[in-house]
């Protein structure tokens, strides 16, 4: 079975990392998210164990990937990820 990979901008919305893709995408193309200590590009491909790093201003959030969905329910989007 093929690993489960996804794009970073629609695992940030699908998670409720980041509320919606546009947003995710901007924070992507202005360097302020990073995918295992790599700045990441919204393309960018990410499975289980990745950790991903956002910054919100002056607050950082890092959170590894936990799984990977399509789709999620709101109750069950907080089990995609796990914050370190």
């Amino acid at each position: 079975m093929q690993e489960a990979v996804m794009r970073l901008d629609k695992f940030l919305k699908v998670s409720r990392l980041i509320k919606r893709r546009t947003v995710a995408n901007e924070a992507c193309d202005a360097g302020r998210v990073t995918v295992n200590g790599k700045p990441a590009k919204a393309s960018t491909k990410v499975k289980k164990g990745d950790v991903i790093e956002i910054q919100f201003g002056t607050k950082a959030v890092k959170a590894e990937v936990l799984d990977i969905q399509d789709t999620t329910k709101k109750e069950e989007a907080k089990e995609l990820f796990r914050y370190i």
